[in-house]
């Protein structure tokens, strides 16, 4: 009995450590149905009828209110690791001025961009101080007085 124990146990052990390492999916953004965005029509379709078919837009355009988006974004993630674009929709209907549909644009995952910042330090005017410094720096200038000012203070009197 024992033995078939030692036998089992690494086993479950390591199956419970890949159940670990799973990937989670993700769904971020509006839920497009490719049949109703493709249904939407240049010189048919208005401002009401496209907020029916595909209901409100993730975000309108900053400075235009004629511009509609719609994001979908789907997502895997690894354990400890970032998030991994697996597909993403972007449509964008932009109306004329009279509300009617003058055009509908979709792209997909090609246009995201993976931006590594640069992890140079800014420079900074003044003295350089350590961790110990900021930490234990102010010990001893409780009730000192601002610079310049000597033991008098703002508020008291001589």
């Amino acid at each position: 009995m024992k033995s078939g124990l030692f036998k089992v146990a690494p086993a479950l052990l390591g199956v419970a450590l890949l159940a670990g390492c799973t990937g989670i999916r993700d769904h971020r953004g509006h839920v497009l149905d490719k049949e109703l965005a493709a249904a939407v029509q240049v010189g048919v379709d208005n401002k009401d009828s496209v907020a029916k078919t595909l209901g409100r837009p993730t975000f309108t355009g900053q400075f235009n209110d004629n511009e509609w988006f719609y994001v979908a974004r789907d997502t895997n993630t690894m354990a400890f690791r970032n998030a991994k674009v697996i597909d993403q929709t972007v449509l964008r209907v932009r109306f004329d001025a009279a509300g009617n549909v003058a055009a509908v644009d979709r792209t997909g995952k090609e246009l995201v961009a993976s931006i590594n910042p640069v992890d140079d330090l800014t420079p900074t005017l003044g003295r350089k101080r350590g961790f110990f410094e900021d930490l234990f720096g102010n010990i001893g200038t409780v009730g000192q007085g601002l610079p310049g000012q000597g033991q008098q203070g703002p508020g008291r009197s001589q």
